[in-house]
Formats: C-alpha cells, sequence, structure tokens
C-alpha cells in the first residue's frame, strides 16, 4: 500500500487524464485451462491510483472526473500510454478512455 501513495504523489496527472494500473491478466480460462504469458490478452481492467484536475472549459471553469482514486475501472484493450515507474508498468489515460467503473 505504501508503495501505491508514493507512486501517485510523484505523478500527477494533468487536466483529465487518469492514472491507471492494470490488473493481472487471467490466468485461467473459464473452463479451468492455464494459460501461458504468450498467450494472455491485455489486461483491461484496472485501479485508479490519481486522477488529474479536470477539464477547463471554455469558460475557464474545471469540469470534476467522474472517477476517483480508488475505482476500478474497465478501459478498451489499446487505449491510455504504457509508462513503467519504479519497476511498475501503469497507464496514463483521458477519462473518456474509460468505458465504465465496477461497481461491487
Amino acid at each position: 500500500m505504501a508503495k501505491e501513495k508514493d507512486l501517485s504523489v510523484r505523478i500527477r496527472p494533468l487536466d483529465d487524464r487518469v492514472v491507471v494500473e492494470p490488473l493481472e491478466a487471467e490466468e485461467k480460462t473459464a473452463g479451468g485451462i492455464l494459460l501461458p504469458d504468450t498467450a494472455k490478452q491485455k489486461p483491461q481492467r484496472g485501479r485508479v491510483l490519481a486522477v488529474g484536475p479536470g477539464k477547463l472549459t471554455d469558460k475557464g471553469e474545471r469540469m470534476t472526473l467522474s472517477v476517483q482514486k480508488g475505482d476500478e475501472v474497465i478501459y478498451g484493450r489499446y487505449s491510455g500510454s504504457d509508462v513503467e515507474v519504479d519497476g511498475k508498468e501503469i497507464k496514463i489515460m483521458r477519462e473518456g478512455d474509460i468505458l465504465a467503473k465496477v461497481t461491487k
């Protein structure tokens, strides 16, 4: 947990950008078959580590984002930019690249 806190402090996204930590890819199929690393698909779920202040409107006001730190989200397979920080893979993407929030 302490590393997550350090990571979000070190990276501060701008405007409507969001920093997401991808969750692990599935290791088994629904039928129970174990997948090798080469057959795994890119994960499409992640946890939000940091959010920007929001997009600036023409009137000079900030629009608040609909996701917040700690949310679990689903995003497009190839959306965002992959960045490595302290040996950890993260994604930086716009809020519009996020398809849904996972609720429990």
